[in-house]
């Protein structure tokens, strides 16, 4: 059987499965097209770059994502060793240095001797052994090879990007360092709106012009939602969502509002605009961001964005292997393969990875206990009803259930004890 793994897309996924296959001893060739022809979201010619936040979310075991993070390191994951190692102060959130975390994980895969990388277009579904890691992104080309194989069952949505503005131009007259509920380190700058500042601002944002999307079939993720269509929802929306006050006092001050800011490099120089993803016109966007108190001089360095986010609908086409049912030998990891976020999409890299590396060598391929993070998400894509399959991040919301007599405020604990005792023995047991 050949033993070289086609991988096509140098993401997150990309490099994690290039690396686990290369941990096995199996060739690779690493396909990724961006040092010619780059998405509307990419800018950077590395690898594994971050375009919709720098941040790996939290950092606390006892949040599903959390323990998600120490899975991977258990397991070796390239990516989660890479964030660790260019992190940058974000109280309990694990968040990077977009730049260097990307210069880390190119140098790692281009001085990796069994990785070949190939600066290339890859247009259609190759022969041989193949993992998919094109990502939300992925080229028109490829997509119609995509949905020519998989029929009907491929969907797709739009995603968006929050604006980042340099920190020497927020007014601290105005704008605080606090986390809420003062965990962690203070690591956000937060901007206080009264009640009357508010309603002026929020009457301001309906009102503000947004790019036209052209496709009648755009699938909006909720997780991304851009912060302008959450206000049409309500005054109040967006004060229960990313602009909510509680935990956030200062000084004596009980804001009405809050726009928090967090780090996006570690010379913290720049700061992203937390949940303000927006489709809004750039135009639009400097005036609303001006109008936050704070940030009237708000230098912006990158405005938001919307792009397409493309994804499979999972349980029709891949198992938990995060094998393809119609060919064996070809793997969907990523967000394409419907996991949503950088940890989700590197998890599910790090498992095809694994299971091609076995297959390849006439091994049982592998379902990661369904009691871990790892091995829930990659069930929970594979099984859900495909009829309204939306991407979904880690949570524990789909992990098996605990025992009933587990008293609640000790749940959290209790499922993070019984994962990484679970992963212990299933690395133990398969040597992996």
């Amino acid at each position: 059987m050949d033993r070289i793994v086609n991988v096509i897309g140098a993401g997150l996924a990309g490099c994690e499965a290039s690396y686990q296959l290369a941990k096995r001893g199996i060739k690779v060739r690493l396909f990724e097209m961006k040092k010619y022809k780059k998405s509307p979201a990419h800018k950077m010619d590395s690898f594994a770059e971050l375009v919709c936040s720098n941040s790996f979310r939290s950092s606390d075991i006892k949040n599903a994502v959390g323990l998600l993070k120490e899975e991977l390191k258990m397991m070796d994951s390239l990516i989660i060793r890479a964030a660790l190692n260019t992190q940058v102060s974000a109280g309990a959130s694990l968040s990077v240095d977009r730049v260097l975390f990307s210069e880390y994980v190119t140098n790692e895969i281009k001085n990796n001797s069994l990785i070949e990388v190939i600066d290339k277009e890859v247009d259609s579904i190759l022969d041989g052994p193949t993992i998919i890691c094109s990502g939300p992104l992925t080229s028109e080309p490829l997509s119609n090879a995509l949905k020519e194989f998989i029929g009907d069952d491929y969907l797709y949505f739009f995603d968006a990007i929050a604006p980042v503005v340099l920190k020497d131009s927020i007014n601290f007259d105005k704008a605080y360092y606090k986390s809420r509920w003062d965990k962690g380190e203070a690591d956000y700058i937060n901007c206080p709106f009264t009640k009357e500042e508010y309603i002026n601002w929020y009457n301001e944002l309906i009102k503000l012009e947004s790019v036209e999307s052209h496709d009648f079939e755009i699938k909006v993720f909720e997780g991304c939602m851009p912060f302008e269509e959450m206000a049409k929802r309500g005054l109040d929306t967006l004060r229960y969502g990313p602009m909510k006050p509680v935990g956030l006092h200062y000084n004596g001050l009980k804001p009405y509002a809050v726009v928090q800011l967090r780090e996006d490099n570690l010379q913290k120089t720049m700061y992203n605009i937390v949940g303000f993803q927006t489709k809004l016109k750039y135009a639009s966007q400097d005036k609303i961001i001006r109008m936050i108190p704070g940030l009237e001089n708000a230098e912006i360095v990158r405005h938001g964005e919307m792009h397409r986010n493309t994804f499979i609908n999972a349980p029709k086409v891949i198992n938990n292997y995060y094998q393809t049912k119609k060919r064996e030998d070809l793997f969907i990891a990523g967000q394409l393969a419907g996991v949503e976020g950088y940890v989700e999409s590197t998890a599910s890299g790090l498992i095809a990875g694994i299971n091609m590396a076995r297959y390849l060598n006439d091994k049982e391929l592998l379902a990661f206990p369904r009691t871990t993070s790892m091995g829930s998400q990659a069930y929970y894509i594979s099984h859900v009803n495909a009829s309204d399959f939306q991407p979904m991040n880690v949570n524990y919301g789909i992990f098996l259930d605990l025992p009933v007599d587990v008293k609640k405020n000790e749940r959290k604990m209790a499922y993070v004890d019984r994962a990484l005792k679970d992963l212990k023995l299933f690395k133990d047991e398969f040597k992996e």
